[in-house]
């Protein structure tokens, strides 16, 4: 089970890591953040930095290390990691890395409704969500070819994420031809739905009672 951490944004976590390695403002994380796509591996909001920074620093995780002025831009204050804050960087990593969470996307909330539409135009959709994958596994594996100089632990998200989304493009790959070529269990039932608004009574049944283990 997750920790009840005291800062739990997941921007901390990439504040942390980036802080890990010298001092610098929040201007400055931020775009250092954005060059390697943290917005990218988790859900940033970026009008939050100040607030997540200050949060950190609250809890002695970072610390002031002083102020930097660029210019004639308006002065920035400094931050540096404590012992505290690579304690706790290292401490979330590791939670991160060895305990399984459930996380559910959004693909995944559509399908858990899909009964809302037909089959015909389902198999549209999935269509469509294919020829979207397929180009974004193309332009990831050409940026992950691009950067074959980089050492691969710096990598390494980019290479799940398109082991993810290859598991993806085979699954949707697998249940449309089952809509298509008519062998999907239940098919008829639910074109039958689709046309009388009626579920079977069974079906009702099964309905009503939820699906096991939800």
């Amino acid at each position: 089970m997750a920790k009840r951490r005291k800062v739990s944004n997941l921007l901390g976590l990439a504040v942390l890591s980036t802080v890990s390695t010298r001092p610098m403002h929040p201007y400055e994380m931020a775009a250092l953040m954005r060059a390697r796509g943290k917005d990218r591996d988790m859900n940033i909001k970026w009008g939050s930095l100040y607030t997540v920074v200050g949060n950190l620093v609250k809890h002695g995780f970072l610390a002031v290390e002083g102020s930097a002025r660029e210019g004639a831009r308006p002065e920035r204050t400094v931050y540096r990691i404590t012992e505290a804050g690579l304690d706790e960087l290292a401490d979330w990593v590791r939670e991160l890395i060895a305990e399984p969470e459930r996380e559910v996307p959004r693909f995944e909330a559509g399908l858990s409704v899909l009964g809302a539409l037909g089959p015909d135009e389902v198999a549209g959709l999935l269509r469509r969500r294919l020829d979207a994958l397929e180009r974004q596994i193309a332009e990831d594996e050409a940026a992950m070819a691009a950067a074959a100089d980089v050492p691969r632990l710096f990598l390494i998200e980019e290479e799940y994420d398109l082991a993810i989304r290859r598991a993806e493009v085979a699954w949707v790959r697998g249940f449309l031809a089952e809509i298509e070529d008519g062998s999907l269990p239940g098919l008829d039932m639910w074109r039958e739905f689709h046309k009388t608004g009626e579920l079977p009574p069974e079906i009702a049944e099964l309905a009503e009672r939820g699906a096991p283990g939800k």
